[in-house]
């Protein structure tokens, strides 16, 4: 089951599609976070929902937020797919432990071996105050988080 709105999100420590190493505690008390499992880098819905992002990143870093995207892919992949599609924001990659991460936050598909598209916006104190979790060809829509955003 996926984590709710008020829980304390699950801490983590991700490397990110450069091989920087990306915690959640590293925003705690300056950003709120848009933390966003996909299933897959180069598949059809999961570029759409990252290049709509990428082309509305405003929307979320004039509102004081980081957007962090996480997928069960290797760093490697998450690289070359970032400079394909000019992807400006951390991709981070919950490869190993395969999908320990997507586990905490209750949206890995044991039958898949990906994370299914889930969406939790964290505050400054890392409470998770809005969650959406679709299923694997369900896109997104992201004026929802920016919705919730405005909220906090």
């Amino acid at each position: 089951m996926a984590i709710q709105v008020g829980d304390k999100a699950p801490e983590f420590e991700l490397k990110d599609n450069h091989g920087r190493t990306v915690r959640l505690a590293d925003f705690r008390g300056e950003k709120n976070v848009v933390l966003l499992f996909y299933p897959f880098a180069f598949t059809g819905v999961c570029t759409g929902e990252l290049c709509a992002l990428r082309d509305n990143l405003p929307k979320f870093t004039d509102r004081d937020t980081q957007l962090l995207a996480v997928s069960n892919d290797s760093i490697h992949s998450l690289r070359v797919f970032a400079e394909q599609e000019g992807l400006e924001y951390p991709l981070l990659s919950d490869f190993w432990p395969h999908g320990n991460v997507s586990r905490a936050y209750g949206v890995f598909d044991e039958d898949k071996g990906c994370a299914v598209r889930g969406t939790f916006v964290i505050d400054k104190e890392g409470v998770v105050r809005w969650t959406v979790v679709n299923g694997l060809p369900d896109a997104r829509d992201l004026n929802d988080y920016v919705k919730a955003l405005d909220t906090l």
